[in-house]
Parts: C-alpha cells; sequence; structure tokens
C-alpha cells in the first residue's frame, strides 16, 4: 500500500472544520479511508464530503490530483466541482461512473485492444429488436422495450447469457409477459453476438470492459491507480453490481475510500441499484469510520415531521428491515403541510395552479416551486393549468438546456466576447451580449417561446452574478464554466414552475413542492405488487417530500374526470398522516341531475350553496340553464380557494375571460359577503 504524506495543519484548514456542524466534522477531519457517511436527506452530505476533500488537499493529506469523486449523475458532478472550486480547490476529478470509465477506456483502448474504441449505442432498442428478427421472435414496441431493460437488468447485476435462466428462476424475478427465461437467454446471447459483429458496445460494456481491462492488464491498473489514491463515492446506496466491481479494481487492495448514501432513499431497484454495499461496508472495511448526518436544515420542522412519520410506519414491513435515519430538524418553524382533495384530475391541475400563483403572489419565486408526480403521463393536465394561469414552467427531463439551440447561439456570442472591455465587471458584458439574444431587463408578457427564451437567458444573466459574486469571475472563467456545465449537462437555474417526475427530483429541492396524485394505484404505483417493490414506493414518496424546503402540498383527486364516480383513496402510505376531513364529504347533485360532486373538508360547502344559488338567480334573469352560467367543478373550485381578485378567479377551471367579463365581480361579491359574514362584519356592497 502506498504511503501516504502525515496530515498537517496549514493556516486556512481550520476554518474550513469551523463552518460545519459537528457531525460534519466528523466527515471532514477523517481525511483518511475507509469511511461511511449515512447522511439523511437536506442533512448537508455534499457540503461536508466537499469540505472533507478541501480539507485534505490543504493539510497536505493528499494532491487535488489524486482524488477522484464519483456521482450518479453528470449534474451532481458538475456541482461538485463547483463547490470545490468555490473552497480554492480545482484540480479534482468529480464525474459519474460511465465518464471515468469511458475516459479510461478511451485511453488504454488502442495499446491494449487496438484501434479506435468501439462506438456506444445509447439505446438498446434497435439491437434488440434486430436481436428477436434473427430468432424469430414476434415482438412489437413495447415487448422490445420490456426485454431491453431486462437485458440492462442482467448486465448491470453481472449475469451472463449462459446463467440468466438459472438466476432469475433463484431471484423469482418477474418476466416481461409473454416471454420464458429460456427465451430471453437466448435473445440476451444473440444481442452480445450482434454488438460484437457490429463493433459496438452499450453502457455496461463501458463499466464491464474498464473493470476487465484493468483485472487483466496490469500496466493500465499500475497507472490508473497511481492517479486515483483517494476515492469519493456519493449516493452509495444506488451502486449497482457492476459499479461495484469497476470500484473494486480503482481501488486494488487498497482502502483510501469515503462512502456517502441513505438506504431510505434507494428508488432505483429496478435498474440494479442496491443499499447492500452501503449497510454491510464495515465487514468490506472492518476499520472503518462511521458517521452519521441526521440535522436536516433542508426542510422545516413541520415538514421533518411528515417524513419521519412516514419511514416510521415503515419498518415493520420494509423487506430490507433498515432502520431509517431520525431525522432532526434544524430551522425555524414553517407553514403546515396542506392535504387537499380534489372532485377529479382537472379540478387538482387548477386548485395546484391556483395555490402557485398565490405563493408567486407571496413572494415565491417560481423556480424555487415544483410540481412532482408519480408518471410522466401526468404532467399535461398541469402544464395546460399553469399556462392558462399565465405561469412560466420547466419540465425536467425535456429538452437539455444546452442542447436548445438559443442557448448554443448564446454560448458562441459570449466566447466572442471574451477578449472585448477587459475592464467592465464580467455581468455588464453578460448583458450586453444578451441583449443580442432576447433578454432585457423586464420579462415579456407574451407566454410560448419568446418567454421561454429570455427564461434561458435570464438564467445565464444570474449565473454571471452568481459567479462575480463568489469567485469574481472574469470573462473567461465565465465560459469556461458554460463549457464544462455543458459537458456535465448542469444546467443554470431557469425562472420557471419545474414539473418532474418523482424520480427526476431525486437531488433537487426547493422552498415549495406540490405532490401531486398521491392516490391507490399512483402512489403506489399499480405495477408495485411484491412486498420490495411497494417499499420502494414509499422510500420515492420519502424523496419527494424531502425535497421541499418551506411549503409542502399533498394532493390527489377523486376521479379521473369531471361527473365520473369518485372511487380514488389517498395512499396507504399517508395512513395515520392524512388529516380526516374537518366535516364528512357531502355529496351534491348538479341542477342537471348529471354529475355528483364531492365536497372535501377544504371546499367551503356554505360559500358553494351561496354560489349556487347566485348561479340560479343569474340563470334564471337570461333565461339559460344554470350549468350555462358556471358548471359545479368551477363552483367547487371557487369555492375552494375563495379568490379576492380577478387574476385569482381566472385560473378557475372553466372561467373564460368571457365568463370573467360577466360575472368575475359579481362572484367575488358573492366571496367577500361570504368570508365577511362569516367574521362577523359587514359586506363591502351588495351583490
Amino acid at each position: 500500500m502506498t504511503s501516504e504524506p502525515p496530515v498537517r495543519a496549514i493556516p486556512g484548514a481550520d476554518q474550513l472544520i469551523d463552518a460545519l456542524d459537528p457531525e460534519q466534522q466528523q466527515v471532514a477531519l477523517a481525511v483518511r479511508g475507509p469511511v461511511r457517511v449515512l447522511a439523511g436527506a437536506g442533512t448537508g452530505k455534499t457540503r461536508a464530503i466537499t469540505h472533507r476533500i478541501a480539507y485534505g488537499v490543504r493539510t497536505g493529506a493528499y494532491d487535488s490530483r489524486n482524488v477522484l469523486a464519483v456521482t450518479f449523475t453528470s449534474r451532481a458532478a458538475g456541482e461538485m466541482r463547483s463547490r470545490l472550486r468555490d473552497l480554492g480547490v480545482p484540480g479534482v476529478q468529480a464525474r459519474t461512473f460511465h465518464s471515468a470509465a469511458m475516459r479510461q477506456l478511451a485511453h488504454f483502448w488502442p495499446q491494449i485492444i487496438g484501434g479506435r474504441p468501439w462506438q456506444v449505442v445509447e439505446y438498446k432498442a434497435q439491437l434488440v429488436a434486430t436481436a428477436a428478427r434473427s430468432l424469430r421472435m414476434s415482438v412489437d414496441r413495447v415487448a422490445v422495450r420490456d426485454l431491453a431493460s431486462e437485458i440492462e437488468w442482467a448486465k448491470v447485476m453481472l449475469v451472463r447469457p449462459d446463467d440468466y435462466a438459472a438466476e432469475v428462476e433463484r431471484r423469482g424475478r418477474e418476466l416481461p409477459a409473454g416471454f420464458s427465461e429460456q427465451a430471453i437467454s437466448r435473445l440476451y446471447a444473440r444481442y452480445e453476438e450482434i454488438k460484437t459483429e457490429q463493433a459496438v458496445m452499450d453502457f455496461e460494456d463501458v463499466l464491464g470492459l474498464t473493470a476487465q481491462m484493468l483485472h487483466d492488464n496490469a500496466d493500465m491498473a499500475k497507472q490508473v491507480r497511481s492517479q486515483y489514491r483517494h476515492f469519493v463515492v456519493d449516493e452509495f446506496q444506488d451502486v449497482s453490481p457492476i459499479q461495484q466491481r469497476l470500484l473494486d479494481q480503482w481501488l486494488g487492495g487498497r482502502d483510501e475510500l469515503c462512502v456517502v448514501g441513505d438506504p431510505s432513499q434507494t428508488i432505483y431497484s429496478f435498474a440494479g441499484a442496491t443499499p447492500h454495499f452501503l449497510m454491510n461496508f464495515r465487514q468490506a472495511f472492518p476499520r472503518a469510520t462511521l458517521v452519521e448526518l441526521v440535522r436536516d436544515y433542508r426542510s422545516s420542522p413541520q415538514i421533518v415531521r411528515v417524513a419521519n412519520d412516514l419511514l416510521r410506519s415503515a419498518i415493520a414491513s420494509d423487506p430490507a428491515g433498515v432502520k431509517p435515519l431520525e431525522l432532526i430538524a434544524q430551522g425555524a418553524d414553517g407553514p403546515v403541510v396542506k392535504y387537499t382533495e380534489y372532485g377529479d384530475d382537472d379540478a387538482e391541475a387548477a386548485g395546484v395552479a391556483a395555490r402557485v400563483k398565490a405563493l408567486i403572489a407571496e413572494g415565491v419565486n417560481a423556480h424555487e416551486i415544483a410540481v412532482l408526480y408519480r408518471t410522466n403521463a401526468q404532467s399535461e393536465a398541469f402544464e395546460s393549468a399553469l399556462s392558462e394561469a399565465g405561469i412560466g414552467y420547466v419540465v425536467r427531463g425535456g429538452q437539455r438546456f444546452f442542447a436548445r439551440k438559443d442557448v448554443r447561439d448564446a454560448m458562441l456570442l459570449l466566447r466572442a466576447a471574451i477578449n472585448h472591455a477587459p475592464d467592465r465587471r464580467m455581468p455588464e458584458v453578460v448583458r450586453d451580449v444578451l441583449s443580442d439574444a432576447g433578454w432585457a431587463e423586464r420579462a415579456p408578457t407574451a407566454v410560448g417561446a419568446q418567454r421561454e427564451r429570455w427564461e434561458a437567458m435570464q438564467a445565464l444573466v444570474l449565473l454571471a452574478d452568481e459567479l462575480d459574486d463568489k469567485r469574481g469571475a472574469t470573462m473567461g472563467d465565465f465560459v469556461t464554466e458554460l463549457t464544462e456545465r455543458a459537458d456535465s449537462q448542469h444546467a443554470p437555474t431557469v425562472d420557471g414552475v419545474t414539473l418532474a417526475s418523482l424520480h427526476a427530483a431525486k437531488g433537487l429541492e426547493w422552498d415549495a413542492v406540490f405532490l401531486v396524485g398521491v392516490s391507490e394505484g399512483l402512489m403506489p404505483i399499480s405495477l408495485a405488487e411484491t412486498d420490495r417493490a411497494i417499499a420502494e414506493e414509499r422510500r420515492l414518496l420519502y424523496v419527494g417530500i424531502t425535497r421541499a424546503r418551506t411549503h409542502l402540498e399533498l394532493s390527489y383527486a377523486r376521479a379521473r374526470r369531471a361527473g365520473s364516480r369518485g372511487n380514488r383513496k389517498v395512499s396507504r402510505f399517508l395512513s395515520g398522516i392524512w388529516p380526516a376531513p374537518a366535516r364528512p364529504d357531502r355529496m351534491r347533485r348538479s341542477t342537471r341531475g348529471e354529475t355528483t360532486i364531492a365536497l372535501s373538508g377544504d371546499v367551503d360547502g356554505e360559500l358553494f350553496e351561496e354560489l349556487r344559488a347566485w348561479r340560479g338567480r343569474v340563470a334564471k334573469e337570461i333565461g339559460k340553464p344554470a350549468y350555462v352560467v358556471f358548471g359545479n367543478i368551477s363552483l367547487v373550485a371557487i369555492a375552494e380557494i375563495r379568490p379576492s381578485t380577478l387574476d385569482e378567479l381566472s385560473v378557475v377551471r372553466g372561467v373564460g375571460p368571457a365568463k370573467l367579463e360577466a360575472y368575475g365581480e359579481q362572484v367575488l361579491g358573492v366571496v367577500r359577503a361570504h368570508l365577511s359574514a362569516k367574521a362577523g362584519q359587514p359586506a363591502e356592497g351588495k351583490i
């Protein structure tokens, strides 16, 4: 084992430690491995490990060029590099497993295998379809997708084609519909043959081949292990067997390893992730230092309480039997967690849009608000509702920020301006340059492409301000930062409400989070049938809850469409957490006799009745059916959000410009009169 220089205190190192809490200090001071950190959500794990690296470099424990920090997303790697630069420690390699492996594979391929590295195919579907056709297997697009996922699982789990049938039988693994173990085994073998014939490899090959080359080639192993002597692995609960094999080869029997993770945030088991390596770390490294981070700096006590309650109720039923970390809130009290039941999906979308608009009016930035859902198919209704309310949004998982043409064009303009106006501050130059690319001091009132372009340019402006404030960055520094972020897809913050699946929200946080569709069938999803799958669904909900800093609102809809039977129930995970309604749900039949409305505890039933009475009077005056004035769904939404302005009323589903002009002030009058009467105050004016 390579001898290490002694740790020596130098000026500035103590300041790094003083900035941390006692448990984080334990992490930072343990500059020599092995170290395992169990870090709950919001407990500052990235802060702890970046300060550990910085402290190790500052004290001479190691050279920053000998450190490899491994993360699971390019964005997280970019964030870690950025934080280390802020701490004055450039030179650390922070990469994903695939990125680090690909660099090593590309470097050593010509001398070990010869020629240029094979092309990496991003998607398996075409190769799987070709393999199926060659075996005369009948497959459609859905089957190809499922079979590709199954082959990916097998490779991640280090299961070879010849062993596949026996392995899935041993595990009791559920197979893609219509295919036997033997059929998939033959398809898997043929898939591997076709890759070799076409001289291509998949993402799993990148990891597996790198590990194999390190194992078989002593010179390659010596060079890599000489370069990287200290390893940090974040999100270690998501490590798969193939990633662990590569990590073992990097280490080469050494123990200079710090791992960080939280078993309660294991949400990628379907892709081979397992908390086994995290929880059994001390068996692999008996002298490991163990630290737990439980001080939650992100979420309010109200949110932390819900997160703890959710996991506490799962201990007995979780097949893994892992005791979750009990978070301790460090922040000030926030608003109560809000629970809302809506009549149907459209009403939920409209209600959430109204709440988002209200939060923005209270001063919460749009980019600090997120709407999180279980499946991507749920996003459409919320996109529509936010658009109708005039609220900008960004769908996470859509087109990548740096892939947008307007962003690419802006980067070309910024690169050309590196040597211009050297005496001016960088943010001023950035603003001048981006003024030619669609940016202005004030956001455009229009929605759509024009607003999206402005929001992208505004994100670049805000990043320029941030880098100037933190580092005094020059134009050259700014362009270098953008180039690196583009390579790692570490996008700057765009000023719009985030729409994202719960999986896509991992690793992110917002001031306000709306968790929507928390009903049986969606949470847990109906496809989750085994105890392990259901336990993972609970962890997924935990991840969603712990994304919120101050505001957390959970909601679901009793029915899919207005007028249909409301038979959905709140998620079993929220049993004992979801409050009982203030009054039993009261079923009302519409004047047309065809729609049944369920009034939840959040709907003001008396106001609903007064609105119905007002609607009846108006309908009689104009000689039209009552539903022509407003539908019951609209009245329910009005009775729920109790608008005080025309803007607030305008977000209600069914309240278009014509109805707003014709009846808006009358509706607000009904609401004001009702609220004044409840408060014992005289109403302002008459209806």
